[in-house]
């Protein structure tokens, strides 16, 4: 245990990790963990949205979806099957800055996952077909129309991320992509993503289970130690960008329950101390109920039904973090904006108090701690770590690291990034008011 913040202990992880990197660049980590007879099985690629070309987004979230499609000795669909059989669950997401499969199963059904993983990786490009990659294409766009066009708000992470990123950079675009590259994509298109991105230099493989490391290290060497060595591919720098200036906005007409407003900052990149000090910042802005934000226009100002704010890390130069409310009915949009700017205003003049910043430390450590209890979300932050941070044994001294920041390192960030000039702002109003 180390003392932290307001004298109170912050307590001392150490989870054992191992790790090799094998010949052909794949970095394989193992934290064994025999409280159950389970292994969570988690590759993480180190590929997302901001590597899609000008004309093909969505590319990346697209094969999260095609890479359960098949590969030279397994049918369509059969990963999903062999898995769920052997009593396990499975999944994969997509994000901006990567890409990642994961697996929790059965210590018996190890050999298989491992299997099933490195037979798409290596052979996927063999198997892929026309029908295959356009019934993808088609969920993925189906995908698009339920969760973005359809749905109040839907489409706000869009918006928002092109207000916050200049036109054609890696961040200017959703991981859904647009619907007319969708459309415009071709399985030729998809293979060339594949071959590009897919390949041992770029994943990290993360056990984390009833496994010791030796035997660890000679599964992955068995299964993943003939795929030959690609060079990674090139990746462009990411100078961070300046602060948004002269508060661009975009006023949106549209089928929603309330009016809305959303203000938008960029951030220094993930993994370094200002970001957490700004996202500190926001958490005491907008982090929940006890919030500066939600007091002022939800408990207290009677003007919104809903309000907060967060951050969004990456790791290419610049993220990104919003405040946003919704109002209450008669609250026009204008005076909704007017109030928590107001309240940003003014915690940029006073900062937080040491108690408000104790209980957003508090807050992150019970989150953090909850996601270390479950094999399959520690072995997610050990490759998360290691992906995109390049170090994952960041995730034992996480806490730790948090708690050492000072209430005037957040309102220096605070001061720093989130003023109300370098904002841009999204409002949404209701169709039937102002149509």
């Amino acid at each position: 245990m180390r003392c932290g913040f307001l004298g109170r202990m912050t307590p001392s992880l150490d989870y054992p990790l191992y790790a090799r990197t094998l010949a052909n660049g794949l970095r394989v980590q193992v934290n064994p963990d025999h409280a159950a007879p389970i292994v969570a099985v988690n590759l993480w690629y180190d590929v997302g949205s901001r590597d899609e070309e000008p004309g093909h987004t969505g590319f990346a979230h697209l094969f999260e979806h095609v890479m359960f499609q098949g590969s030279a000795h397994v049918a369509s669909g059969e990963h999903l099957t062999l898995m769920q059989n052997a009593g396990g669950s499975v999944n994969a997401t997509t994000w901006f800055d990567r890409t990642n499969y994961f697996e929790t199963i059965p210590v018996g059904a190890l050999d298989l996952a491992l299997w099933l993983e490195a037979d798409r990786l290596s052979s996927l490009a063999d198997a892929l077909t026309t029908e295959n990659f356009e019934n993808q294409r088609d969920v993925v766009k189906e995908e698009k129309r339920q969760r973005y066009d359809n749905q109040p708000y839907g489409d706000a992470i869009e918006r928002i991320i092109a207000l916050a990123f200049p036109q054609g950079h890696p961040y200017a675009h959703t991981t859904i992509g647009s619907m007319a590259d969708l459309d415009a994509s071709t399985v030729e298109d998809a293979l060339a993503f594949f071959k590009r991105h897919y390949v041992p230099g770029v994943a990290v493989l993360t056990l984390v289970g009833d496994i010791e490391p030796d035997e660890a290290f000679a599964k992955a060497e068995r299964y993943f130690g003939t795929i030959p060595a690609v060079a990674r591919p090139l990746r462009p720098e990411a100078p961070p960008l300046p602060p948004i200036a002269g508060v661009p906005r975009e006023v949106v007409t549209a089928k929603v329950p309330q009016d809305a407003v959303y203000a938008i900052w960029r951030l220094p990149a993930r993994g370094t101390r200002e970001f957490d000090s700004v996202d500190l910042a926001l958490t005491v802005l907008g982090g929940g109920q006890t919030s500066r934000i939600y007091r002022a226009l939800v408990r207290d100002g009677g003007l919104a039904e809903t309000a907060g704010a967060a951050a969004m890390p990456l790791i290419g130069g610049t993220s990104f973090g919003y405040a946003f409310a919704r109002a209450l009915n008669g609250v026009d949009a204008a005076r909704l904006e007017a109030a928590f700017v107001a309240a940003i205003e003014l915690f940029l003049v006073d900062g937080p108090t040491e108690q408000e910043v104790a209980r957003a430390k508090v807050q992150y450590e019970r989150e953090w701690l909850g996601e270390l209890a479950s094999f399959d979300s520690r072995a997610d932050l050990f490759g998360a770590f290691q992906t995109l941070l390049g170090d994952a044994t960041l995730v034992n001294t996480r806490i730790a690291d948090f708690a050492e920041i000072t209430p005037s390192e957040v309102l220096a960030a605070a001061q720093k990034y989130l003023q109300p000039d370098q904002r841009a702002v999204l409002t949404y109003l209701k169709e039937a008011d102002h149509g």
